[in-house]
């Protein structure tokens, strides 16, 4: 079971970080977030956090 948490997180962190991009940028609209540059930046920090937390789960599947 050791890395289903991380790879879990990861994940959720890297579509819900799209997401907030893609608001951020005006591309999805019908909500606050529409427009908004914070929400641009805040993004692909989320997405890159995700990635590390993909990569530290994969590698602790692989080393059982």
């Amino acid at each position: 079971m050791k890395g289903w948490l991380p790879l879990t997180l990861g994940l959720l962190a890297v579509v819900g970080g799209a997401v907030w991009t893609v608001q951020g940028l005006g591309y999805v609209e019908g909500s606050m977030m529409t427009d908004q540059r914070i929400w641009a930046m805040v993004g692909p920090a989320v997405v890159l956090a995700g990635l590390v937390a993909l990569g530290l789960g994969m590698r602790a599947r692989r080393r059982r």
